[in-house]
């Protein structure tokens, strides 16, 4: 018998901003997102993130995984692997586990890797926050 996923509940959404689509505020998702078009403001996925050749990015990111291959301006925080292609543009600082550069890609900024992220994101969580208070009591 063949289980299948439920759209509501089960397996990871993945949405899309086509080419010619401009957003402006906060993006949220547990799922994957792919940028074709422009977005000004943050993005908070859980998943893995894809900015197109003709994809625009002005704000911060964090996410599980990413693949740039348009434009991106503004820090950004990738859990996993961050893939820059020969084709993209990338102003700002990294922080990420595994960094994957192509002949051809620009990037202006300083670089983190390794066990920082993993810091960054303990840093991140209410936990964290409750054992600083801690501290400090």
């Amino acid at each position: 018998m063949r289980k299948t996923k439920d759209p509501v509940t089960g397996g990871s959404s993945s949405n899309r901003i086509l080419q010619g689509t401009s957003i402006e505020g906060e993006v949220v998702s547990d799922g994957d997102f792919r940028v074709d078009g422009t977005i000004k403001g943050n993005i908070v996925i859980a998943g893995k993130l894809v900015v197109g050749e003709k994809g625009h990015v002005n704000g911060d990111i964090k996410c599980g995984s990413a693949t740039i291959s348009g434009k991106l301006e503004g820090k950004l925080v990738v859990e996993e692997l961050l893939s820059l292609e020969d084709s993209a543009v990338v102003e700002g600082d990294i922080f990420t586990m595994k960094l994957s550069i192509q002949p051809g890609a620009e990037f202006s900024g300083s670089c983190k890797m390794g066990a920082v992220v993993r810091e960054i994101s303990k840093n991140d969580s209410p936990k964290a926050e409750e054992r600083r208070s801690e501290k400090v009591s």
